[in-house]
């Protein structure tokens, strides 16, 4: 790299800084083909300056970073990169859903659906199938003034997401949201969403800015046919 300016692709981090040998690994610890989704990883030894241990919790730090690819630091974030070496970073590993086996990341879902004019906001979420394993869940804001059916919306997002993922994604599940669950701090509480859609017990985030809003997430999740009307 040299102290040449490097090329800025949008989306991307850029290239890894010198001394970082960043990688992309799938489950079994393959290195993946540019372009496709994997955990982004660090080969060891870390450079010098380095997040190296936990102060007092060394054996928390290994099991969380370096336990899963022996000989690698595991960053917790899934992205890909590119022919060139570019590294992008598509959401955080524990937002990566499993639909029939694809490795999807709810990040890209995300993006695709802010695309459509209508759209303010949307969150992404993996529910629980019986048949698949999971599947996509999108709720969505709309923009003020937004004069369109839900019938119409619900046809051209579903459109929207099989013209840029594809079939795979198996995207059927969207509703519209008057809210987002959020941290104080802008955070989307998709995990406690999560949990709310498979019926799974939650504490209410000590960080949440409306409580309210988990009860929009509960309340559009049993009109979709998913989590219990009582809390």
């Amino acid at each position: 790299m040299g102290t040449a300016p490097v090329k800025v692709k949008p989306g991307s981090l850029a290239l890894a800084v010198p001394g970082f040998r960043v990688e992309v690994l799938d489950e079994l610890g393959e290195i993946v083909p540019a372009g496709q989704s994997g955990n982004v990883v660090i080969k060891l030894p870390l450079p010098p300056g380095a997040f190296t241990t936990l102060w007092h919790n060394e054996a928390r730090y290994l099991d969380s970073y370096l336990s899963m690819y022996p000989g690698y630091y595991l960053t917790g974030d899934a992205g890909y990169m590119d022919e060139d070496g570019y590294l992008y970073i598509m959401s955080r590993i524990d937002d990566i859903i499993n639909v029939a086996g694809h490795r999807l990341s709810t990040g890209r879902f995300e993006e695709v659906l802010c695309q459509h004019e209508a759209v303010a906001e949307v969150a992404v979420i993996g529910v629980e199938d019986k048949l698949k394993g999971q599947l996509p869940l999108g709720l969505v804001v709309l923009k003020k003034g937004v004069n369109l059916s839900d019938e119409d919306l619900h046809r051209e997002l579903i459109a929207l997401v099989r013209a840029q993922i594809g079939p795979v994604a198996s995207f059927r599940l969207v509703s519209v949201i008057q809210k987002l669950p959020k941290t104080r701090s802008g955070k989307v509480l998709r995990g406690t969403m999560r949990k709310i859609a498979d019926n799974q017990s939650y504490k209410m985030p000590a960080t949440i800015e409306d409580p309210h809003t988990l009860d929009l997430v509960r309340n559009t999740l049993t009109r979709m046919g998913y989590a219990d009307s009582l809390v």
